[in-house]
């Protein structure tokens, strides 16, 4: 007799399949058309599925052990930054890092350090018995800018229109190399947290072996050695690619797969040597893409954004799941007003200062208006929650007599509750920013025109005015901006020849015989309005002389340039 096999696995197949499926039926119309971000989305399904139905359990998955938990966690966010710093590699021009070092100096240099004590100076203010030392330890996990969220922001239809490429890029190279830049900060604060702090029991050696320690582990073996790892796996690779492309050894599937595994590859080996796995991937990727080769030939492929999208909304499903709700209202750290005022704080001082000051330096950032989008826009995430649990690996190891030492226990609550709260407002609010501002742009203005359509509807007496500013002509039909058609007794049938049109400025004057007229208000300042009347007649001389004759296969030339337009 059949039998229901509710096993675990089994449900996270069909809840994570299916939430992917439902999604991707949408995902069109949430991204383009609603502008919600994937992390947002996914972040809430996680807590559907989780503490809402109860149907995934990441505690009893790891065996009811917080510790194996968190390992876990911070191995899934290795995994998913490592593919996706090798992608923001690969998707930048050649040697872009090199020709714009100025500008992402300035971002990281002054830029993360600025973010860096901004941050500890909130953190410190907010939360209550906590040293200026725990405060920057904890802010070192935010200061990054999360590659996974900026990638959300600068790809997609609202980037292609209101993001200029350049600025795009700048964003793009920030995120993936400040992501492994923030080791210098954390273990800055822990190396101290070590050896001074709690008086320096268990733990001999002071200032001197915590700054020791510091340039010596943190900047040469984990930094230096990430960097030169990840130049000379990238450029091999590169070779090798090259090598057996030129002699058809690899077909396209395993081509297109290339970087991806390449960042399986960086991420377990800089894992087993123990250095910067994060930074190595980055650095890796644009060495790879060095001569732009395997950026142009993958440039209209679709398989890495896809494993990239599969990676995201499994990352956050996974942090709505395992992130600690509770602990945000009921704990011993801060209270949840608090913390409320924390995140507001953060989100608002935390970088946009620094690079509205910082934008005349950078010429990527052009206008102010751009300096504000890129400071407020600087997510926290991905990289924070790996940065917190990294810190929690390293406090357990803070021992005295054999024990994990007391500050080291406070401390690690402290980082849980402030990093995670921190991660989620950043995915709420940068999540809901562009759908918000852009229903707070069009909200009047369709209010507006309803109101408008209403009054003129209510008064039937009014005449129509002749033509409408905010109208296309398309084809032999003229619809306004929402889409109602006009007056329809005017419009032709499909089967009778496109109408002519006149353009007068920025005005669209329908014609009735076989020619249209364009003239231009900046050359005809001083001239009379053309009459109506000569212009359906055809006379050239009606428009003091400026008007050019279209023919109808021509009018949907209207947005040429006017040097175009005088060559004809």
């Amino acid at each position: 007799m059949p039998t229901l096999d509710v096993s675990n696995f089994n449900v996270v197949c069909a809840v994570l399949g299916g939430f992917i499926t439902l999604f991707g039926l949408v995902s069109y119309l949430l991204k383009e058309r609603f502008y919600l971000s994937e992390a947002l989305i996914s972040l809430g399904g996680g807590i559907l599925f989780s503490h809402g139905t109860n149907w995934l359990k990441p505690l009893e998955y790891c065996l009811n052990d917080e510790e194996y938990l968190a390992d876990v966690t911070l191995y899934f966010t290795r995994l998913v930054l490592g593919v996706q710093l090798v992608l923001a590699g690969v998707q930048l021009p050649s040697k872009y890092v090199l020709k714009e070092w100025r500008s992402l100096a300035l971002l990281l240099g002054p830029g993360m350090t600025v973010m860096w004590v901004s941050s500890s100076l909130l953190i410190w203010g907010m939360v209550p018995n906590i040293s200026y030392l725990h405060s920057l330890a904890i802010a070192a996990c935010v200061t990054p800018t999360d590659p996974v969220l900026s990638n959300s922001i600068v790809k997609g239809k609202f980037a292609d229109k209101n993001i200029p490429k350049d600025l795009q890029k700048i964003i793009i190279a920030e995120s993936g190399a400040n992501d492994g830049l923030g080791y210098p900060f954390l273990f800055f604060a822990l190396y101290l947290i070590k050896y001074v702090t709690y008086g320096g029991r268990g733990q001999p050696g002071g200032a001197g072996l915590a700054m020791g320690d510091w340039i010596g582990e943190t900047w040469g073996y984990t930094i230096l050695l990430s960097v030169a790892y990840g130049i000379a796996v990238g450029w091999v690779a590169k070779e090798l690619l090259h090598y057996a492309e030129e002699r058809k050894f690899v077909d396209r599937e395993n081509f297109l797969v290339f970087a991806i595994t390449l960042a399986l590859f960086i991420t377990g080996t800089c894992g087993m040597i123990g250095s910067d796995d994060v930074l190595a991937c980055f650095v890796a990727g644009n060495a790879f893409t060095y001569d732009d080769w395997f950026r142009l030939e993958t440039l209209d492929d679709s398989l890495q954004p896809t494993i990239d999208m599969l990676l995201n909304l499994s990352i956050f499903m996974w942090f709505g799941a395992v992130c600690p709700w509770a602990s945000f209202v009921h704990n011993d750290v801060i209270p949840i007003y608090r913390l409320i005022f924390l995140g507001i704080l953060v989100l608002l001082l935390r970088r946009l200062p620094i690079v509205f000051a910082l934008h005349w330096k950078i010429w990527q950032i052009e206008e102010k208006q751009q300096a504000i989008f890129v400071g407020f826009f600087g997510p926290i995430g991905v990289s924070a929650v790996f940065y917190l649990y990294l810190s929690l690996d390293f406090l357990r190891q803070v021992t005295v007599d054999g024990e994990e030492r007391e500050d080291a226990k406070e401390l690690e609550s402290v980082f849980l509750v402030v990093v995670w709260f921190l991660a989620i407002c950043s995915i709420v609010v940068h999540g809901l920013s562009i759908p918000l501002g852009k229903l707070g742009y069009h909200l009047p203005r369709t209010m507006s025109q309803a109101m408008t359509s209403r009054s003129m509807s209510e008064d039937p007496a009014e005449p129509d005015p002749p033509f409408h500013l905010r109208e296309r002509v398309l084809g032999s039909n003229v619809f306004n901006r929402s889409g109602d058609r006009l007056r329809k007794e005017n419009t032709r049938s499909r089967q009778e020849p496109l109408r002519p049109v006149f353009k007068i400025g920025g005005t669209v004057i329908p014609a009735e015989d076989g020619t249209s007229k364009r003239t231009s208000l900046e050359k005809n300042k001083a001239a009379p309005a053309p009459d109506l009347t000569d212009l359906e007649k055809n006379d050239p001389s009606s428009s003091s002389g400026e008007a050019d004759v279209i023919t109808p296969a021509e009018h949907v030339s209207f947005e040429r340039s006017e040097s175009e337009i005088k060559q004809k």
